[in-house]
């Protein structure tokens, strides 16, 4: 028995290399033949590039998300973007695949789990259909993740997360929430930095694209902003109106659910242990976002590990429901990726609520533990 598990500690490295490496060469293959590697990143260095040579960096002709060319994101992204114009578009797409890739590694790599996890989490990107799709795709998902993972091993470390969370924020907007995790847990530090880094990134990308960019922003985020209208999303109100094809159930459902998510973040801040709570609002993050895509559930891999981590096994059916196996068999239905949010943020929420009281009872009781001095 000793020697199974010495061999399956050996293999365990080798194995989660090979089918990470392996699944994302087969996906980006089989996109590159198709015409559809980096179908979204094309996307934003075509926007960028239209932008250098004079045209408008934010295209107000779309109506619905989804649509190739459509570019979205904080104006503060041109200045992460500009630098992989310089490769013409299809390099400059393959490119980013890698640096998806190996984005997804290091935010592994820097999980502050045990080494036996990190090489689970990543044989699980290998089979994970929201990691895979998203390096496919040429999706800002990885990037995230591993900013979020350098919030949650550095939150003691106001620079390296305020910088990590003002890179994320010029990314997208979601991770915006985490300035609420630090304002509700008084992390004061945390929020002046974040405010510095991001003031410093809005006013470069100001400067290039001039002041209506944000503007220009936010008006065609106002319009795309459809969590019922838009197919292919799994929000719990486009799924209710997919279901019902009633508009005002859709949104029922959809308000019950941004409330309920506030009333749980408020719980966490409150009453559960600081990294809990953290992980609880990289969730929500996603989970409140008014477009749910598949590959959203890429940041669920953070909580995932921490679960594991707890002793909590039950966790890898999350990855294992939005697998590629499973999702190319017809095994995942779209109620499988909200659920998924649902379960693991209560689940990360109520561990946390029993680290914090235990935590509490050690200090109530440290006094009594005391050796008075003779």
């Amino acid at each position: 028995m000793i020697r199974v598990d010495r061999l399956a500690a050996a293999a365990l490295p080798v194995v989660s290399i090979v089918v990470l490496v392996t699944a994302v060469l087969l996906a980006a293959s089989a996109a590159a033949a198709q015409g559809t590697l980096g179908f979204d990143y094309l996307s934003y260095d075509g926007a960028v590039r239209r932008f250098l040579a004079g045209g408008v960096l934010y295209d107000q002709s779309y109506d619905f998300t989804g649509g190739f060319g459509l570019f979205y994101y904080p104006p503060p992204f041109v200045l992460l973007a500009v630098p992989l114009t310089l490769l013409p578009a299809w390099l400059a797409a393959v490119v980013f695949t890698g640096v998806l890739l190996v984005t997804y590694v290091a935010a592994v790599a820097i999980l502050p789990v045990p080494g036996r996890i990190r090489w689970v989490m990543l044989l699980i990107g290998g089979i994970s259909w929201p990691l895979v799709y998203a390096i496919k795709l040429g999706q800002v998902g990885p990037i995230l993740l591993f900013l979020f993972a350098v919030g949650w091993r550095w939150m003691d470390r106001p620079w390296r997360w305020g910088i990590a969370t003002a890179i994320g924020i010029a990314i997208k907007i979601q991770p915006a929430l985490l300035l609420g995790w630090a304002l509700l847990t008084r992390r004061w530090r945390l929020i002046w930095t974040t405010l510095a880094v991001f003031l410093m990134l809005a006013v470069a990308a100001t400067l290039i694209a001039g002041p209506s960019s944000w503007v220009d922003q936010a008006t065609l985020l106002a319009r795309l902003s459809k969590p019922i209208d838009t197919p292919h999303n799994y929000t719990p109100g486009r799924l209710v109106f997919e279901l019902t094809a009633s508009t005002t159930l859709a949104w029922a459902a959809q308000l019950l659910n941004w409330a309920l998510v506030a009333v749980v973040l408020l719980y966490a801040a409150l009453r559960a242990s600081a990294v809990s709570a953290y992980l609880a609002f990289v969730i929500a993050s996603q989970l409140i976002s008014p477009i749910l895509w598949d590959h959203y559930a890429i940041m669920l891999l953070l909580p995932v590990a921490w679960l594991l981590s707890r002793g909590q096994w039950w966790a890898l059916l999350v990855p294992l429901v939005t697998s590629w196996p499973a999702v190319y068999a017809g095994l995942t239905p779209p109620v499988a990726y909200p659920i998924s949010y649902w379960l693991v943020l209560v689940a990360v929420v109520w561990l946390g609520r029993a680290d914090r009281r235990a935590d509490e009872s050690l200090v109530l009781l440290a006094p009594r533990m005391r050796v008075a001095p003779s």
